[in-house]
């Protein structure tokens, strides 16, 4: 291999695959697996991949888009999740949702207001405490380009059968409890 083309066409189909990472069984032992069923399984993880570098490409693209970071884009997320749910979003539930400190938050804030992306309002029943909302100029750019994205997924979730959905949460969920790395899941 010459050149990084040549490594990743020759590496890029087997990125997942059992074999290709583990080769000699350390991390996982395939005694008694079939060869068929440990390849069945590289399969998943590549697929796994594909989705990880489509999210991860809308992601970048939404950030472009909007001009924002990946934090920035989070936020902006939550707080209209939380409009949409009639709920008051505060700093400190901000803080909370995307485990930053106080400090960050502010400066957080303080950017996406300077951007026109964000009020700061009062809040009704909270005299300390003011309420965070989106611009109706961001909200509506988000949901022209990334909300849009994102909006379908919904079709591939609507293309499997009630069992269908059933064991892909069941396996997500497995997955996410297998990849934990606290005590959340256990």
């Amino acid at each position: 291999m010459t050149n990084a083309r040549d490594a990743q066409e020759s590496v890029g189909p087997q990125m997942f695959s059992v074999e290709a990472n583990d080769a000699k069984g350390q991390l996982i032992d395939r005694t008694g697996f079939d060869p068929a069923v440990v390849q069945h399984i590289s399969e998943v993880m590549a697929a796994l991949g594909r989705l990880r570098d489509a999210e991860r490409k809308l992601s970048q693209d939404s950030q472009q888009y909007m001009k924002l970071n990946e934090t920035d884009m989070r936020a902006l997320h939550f707080l209209m999740v939380c409009e949409n749910q009639g709920a008051i979003a505060t700093p400190s539930a901000i803080a909370a949702h995307l485990h930053i400190s106080a400090a960050s938050t502010t400066k957080l804030l303080d950017r996406l207001e300077a951007g026109g992306h964000i009020a700061k309002h009062a809040h009704p029943t909270d005299r300390r405490a003011y309420a965070v909302t989106v611009t109706s100029h961001t909200r509506e750019s988000a949901m022209n380009s990334v909300g849009k994205q994102q909006a379908r997924r919904f079709h591939a979730a609507a293309r499997l059968s009630p069992e269908q959905r059933d064991t892909v949460i069941g396996f997500l969920d497995d997955m996410a409890r297998e990849l934990a790395t606290d005590s959340e899941w256990t």
